[in-house]
C-alpha cells in the first residue's frame, strides 16, 4: 500500500489506453468463464450419474425400441435391486422452439431407481392415480410459470397422426444433488398405452437399473447382453455416467471444441496484457533508471511493473466475471431449453480470479525482468 499511489500514477497516465487494455482483459475472461459454464453444463450428468445405475438400451441406438418383456429378465439377474423403463415422447408445447426432455415413465419404480429425485407425498399420490398426470421438474415449471393444477397441452406427431395430448400438472420433482436435472416432464405409461398405435405397443425405449452395489456394475452389465445376444433386439448395457457421456458426444467434441476456444482467448490475454505492459516500460525508462540512481533495487523495480502488471488484471477480471455474474443466468434462461442449465458456480468465479492473477504475473514478468536488468547509464542514454 506504501507504494499505490505511485502505481496508479503510473497506470492512469495513459487513461485510453488503460480503458481498453481493461476492456479488453474483462470481454475475454467473461468469453474463458461463459465457455467454462457451458463446458460444465455438457459435463454436469456425467459427474452426477449414480455410480449403482446401468443404462440398457438398443445395441443399434438409442431410436430403436426393444420388447417391453426384457425388463422381467433383467430383474431376474442377481445384483438388480429395481428397473424401471422410459420412453421418449417428443411433444411440442405451443412452439417447437420450447423444447424440454418429456419421458413416459414407469411410476411404480421410478422413484426407487433415481433416488436423488423427490415428489411431495400428496402430489406423488394425485399422480399416481391420475390416467393423464404428469410431473415436472422444478426448473421447467419455473421456466412456463407452471403450477399444480394446471391443464398441460403437448401435441405429438410422432405416434400416428398428429394429435393434441391433455396432461393435469399433478406434481413438481427436485433434484437434491446441485445442479442436478430438473427440466424433465413425466407422463403416466398407461395413458401413453393407450393411445399408441397397436403396432408399437409392447415396446420400451430403455431401462435404468439400480443396482444392490456398484461393484456389481460390470457383471450385471455382461449378464445383460450375454443373455440377449444373437436376439432381434440385442442390447448395449452401460453405466450411467458412460450413456450421459455417449449422449453428449451426439452432438460434437463439444470439450475439445470448448478447449481450444478457451485456449486462444486465454493466449489473448497474455498478449493484450503484456503489450500493454511492455509498451508502457518503454516509455518509462528514463524514469526507471532514475528510481535506481536514487537507491530503490532492482527488485523493487521488478514488484513495482508486476504490481502495475496485477492491477490491470484484477481491474479487468472483476469487471468480466460481474459481467458473466449478471449475463450468465440471462443467457440461459433464454435458450428455450436447447442447452442444459448454465451454472456460474463459486467454484469458476474463483478459477476466474486465479486466472486474472496469473495472466497479470505472467504479462508482467518479462518486462518486469527488462526493466530489473536495465543499467541506469544505459537507460539515460536513450532519453
Amino acid at each position: 500500500m506504501k507504494y499505490s499511489r505511485l502505481i496508479f500514477a503510473n497506470l492512469f497516465r495513459k487513461k485510453i489506453r488503460l480503458v481498453l487494455t481493461v476492456g479488453s482483459f474483462a470481454i475475454a475472461l467473461f468469453l474463458f468463464t461463459f465457455l467454462a459454464v457451458v463446458r460444465g453444463a455438457f459435463s454436469r450428468n456425467t459427474e452426477l450419474a449414480g455410480a449403482d445405475r446401468l443404462v440398457v438400451i438398443n445395441r443399434v441406438g438409442l431410436i430403436n425400441t426393444m420388447p417391453l418383456a426384457y425388463g422381467d429378465r433383467i430383474r431376474q439377474i442377481k445384483g438388480v435391486k429395481y428397473v424401471t423403463h422410459n420412453n421418449w415422447f417428443g411433444g411440442v408445447y405451443q412452439d417447437e422452439k420450447n423444447f424440454f426432455p418429456q419421458f413416459v415413465i414407469d411410476p411404480a419404480n421410478q422413484l426407487k431407481v433415481m433416488t436423488e429425485l423427490h415428489v411431495p407425498d400428496d402430489q406423488w399420490k394425485n399422480f399416481l392415480a391420475d390416467r393423464q398426470g404428469a410431473v415436472v421438474g422444478r426448473n421447467l415449471a419455473k421456466r412456463f410459470k407452471w403450477k399444480v393444477g394446471d391443464r398441460i397441452p403437448l401435441q405429438n406427431a410422432l405416434y400416428g397422426s398428429t394429435k393434441t395430448w391433455e396432461f393435469n400438472l399433478d406434481g413438481i420433482y427436485t433434484n437434491d444433488k446441485e445442479g442436478g436435472d430438473e427440466s424433465q416432464f413425466w407422463l403416466q405409461w398407461d395413458y401413453f398405452y393407450e393411445n399408441i398405435p397397436d403396432v408399437i405397443k409392447g415396446q420400451a425405449g430403455w431401462w435404468v437399473l439400480k443396482l444392490d452395489s456398484p461393484d456389481d456394475a460390470v457383471r450385471v452389465g455382461k449378464a445383460i447382453d450375454d443373455g440377449f445376444a444373437n436376439s432381434s433386439y440385442e442390447t448395449k448395457t452401460e453405466t450411467e455416467s458412460a450413456f450421459q457421456a455417449g449422449f453428449a458426444k451426439q452432438l460434437g467434441n463439444i470439450q475439445l471444441l470448448i478447449t481450444a476456444i478457451g485456449s486462444v482467448v486465454f493466449f489473448t490475454l497474455l498478449l493484450v496484457t503484456g503489450n500493454t505492459m511492455a509498451i508502457s516500460i518503454r516509455e518509462r525508462t528514463s524514469e526507471l533508471a532514475v528510481l535506481k540512481a536514487i537507491g530503490y533495487s532492482d527488485r523493487f523495480v521488478l514488484f513495482f511493473v508486476l504490481a502495475e502488471s496485477l492491477v490491470i488484471a484484477l481491474i479487468g477480471g472483476l469487471l468480466g466475471l460481474g459481467l458473466a455474474f449478471l449475463a450468465i443466468p440471462v443467457v440461459g434462461a433464454n435458450l428455450n431449453g436447447m442447452l442444459p442449465p448454465l451454472l456460474l458456480s463459486a467454484t469458476a468465479l474463483g478459477l476466474g480470479v486465479l486466472l486474472a492473477v496469473f495472466v497479470g504475473v505472467a504479462s508482467g514478468l518479462l518486462p518486469g525482468i527488462g526493466a530489473m536488468r536495465l543499467r541506469v547509464v544505459d537507460a539515460l542514454r536513450r532519453v
